[in-house]
């Protein structure tokens, strides 16, 4: 009778290890599909592991209170040729030797699986975090990764490429091929600062990004600004309220430096400005510091210099977040992506009209109001810190007096 692996799942997707709390099931036990048959939990929540068939539980491998990675054997199932087949696991029956862990019988099925094509699914139990039934694990080969730093590429650059390899893994020859092909279009030398800008964005995705959003009344904003000398626009307001919001809780903006969280030592702020092929991003140091009526010129200055690409060394680098206003291009969302050495970037989308509920007058009135978002690292922040974050900033621009 085949002995189907019990496999740790990939049980979220920045899950690499789950601990076991509790066997359901005792060896000799019979089990049906999708049933509970062990507890294990991660760093995030208690979840159950069910049985992949039905059949007769025939050892478990693993120890109460030790936790173990994604793919690793926890233990073999009995169960009948045909569900076997059905699952692609019709693994030939073998004994462990004695002592053996999960590790090494995780070997074992790789190794007992290798080689075989099969309509079924095969399992992949090639290093973390990957699923242990996913096709392709992003694996490039030493030759593979020779050939590309010799032309300057990144697997990024690999994703639009088609692999005719082990569970779909780009080779040399499907590699090959496609450079090839790339002189049957048309192509454009990238300036030295998109090829900066690509590389920042590739590095800055290695993170989970995540994204809240909020609508804001500018009412109050756009009055201020009628009566103020000199006239601050929407994205220094922004820039002013995120600053000010910070100085009050700065451990939003702290990087996850491996398990340590670094907080920020000033509130510096950068700002997006559209340059000739990319994008720069002056900073303001201090922002908490200076009222806005005294960064209105300093504003304006970098923006200037920005644009004529002729920014001072002191007005670049070492911010904690970043403000952009892609409501100048008509937009009213988007979820832009933080620096890399950055945890967050608040957005601003166009000002529109739009019906808001005015309790004086117990009637819908029609108010200017603007989406904010803010993208966070979400290792560092959460959603209701981000949330939090965000109705501060709102509220802020709420009472442009106090910015």
């Amino acid at each position: 009778m085949p002995q189907i692996p019990i496999i740790m799942p990939q049980l979220g997707e920045s899950i690499a290890e789950a601990a076991i709390v509790n066997l359901l099931v005792q060896p000799g036990d019979q089990v049906e599909t999708d049933q509970d048959i062990v507890e294990v939990e991660t760093n995030k929540a208690t979840m159950n592991i069910a049985s992949p068939c039905r059949g007769r539980i025939e050892k478990f491998l693993v120890q109460l209170g030790e936790s173990y990675p994604v793919g690793s054997v926890l233990g073999y199932l009995q169960a009948s040729a045909e569900d076997a087949t059905r699952l692609g696991l019709d693994l030939p029956a073998h004994s462990p030797k004695n002592g053996g862990d999960a590790e090494s019988d995780t070997e074992v099925t790789r190794r007992s699986g290798a080689g075989q094509s099969r309509a079924g699914v095969q399992p992949t139990v090639r290093g973390l975090p990957v699923p242990a039934n996913a096709a392709g694990a992003g694996y490039i080969s030493p030759r593979m990764k020779a050939r590309m730093n010799e032309l300057g590429l990144h697997a990024a650059d690999l994703a639009g490429i088609a692999g005719s390899g082990g569970a779909g893994r780009v080779t040399i020859q499907d590699f090959e091929k496609f450079m090839a092909g790339l002189d049957q279009h048309q192509l454009s030398q990238a300036s030295s600062m998109r090829v900066s800008v690509a590389d920042a964005m590739r590095r800055s995705w290695t993170r989970p990004i995540a994204h809240v959003g909020l609508a804001v009344c500018l009412e109050p904003l756009f009055a201020h600004r009628k009566i103020a000398q000199p006239k601050p626009g929407p994205a220094l307001c922004a820039l002013r309220a995120l600053a000010l919001a910070l100085a009050e809780n700065s451990a939003p903006a702290g990087r996850l430096v491996g398990n340590k969280i670094v907080h920020p030592s000033s509130i510096d702020i950068g700002f997006a400005v559209e340059a000739a092929d990319g994008v720069l991003v002056p900073v303001i140091r201090h922002a908490d510091r200076r009222s806005l009526k005294d960064l209105v010129d300093v504003y304006n200055d970098l923006v200037e210099m920005a644009r004529q690409r002729k920014l001072p060394a002191d007005a670049t680098g070492g911010s904690i977040a970043t403000v952009t206003n892609f409501g100048t291009f008509g937009l009213e969302w988007a979820t832009p992506i933080p620096l890399p050495e950055q945890t967050l970037v608040l957005g601003m989308g166009a000002a529109r009209r739009a019906p808001h509920w005015d309790e004086a007058r117990n009637q819908f009135v029609p108010v200017m109001e603007a989406n904010l978002t803010l993208s966070f690292d979400h290792r560092v922040l959460d959603g209701g810190g981000a949330g939090r974050l965000l109705a501060r900033v709102a509220a802020l621009l709420s009472h442009p007096e106090l910015l």
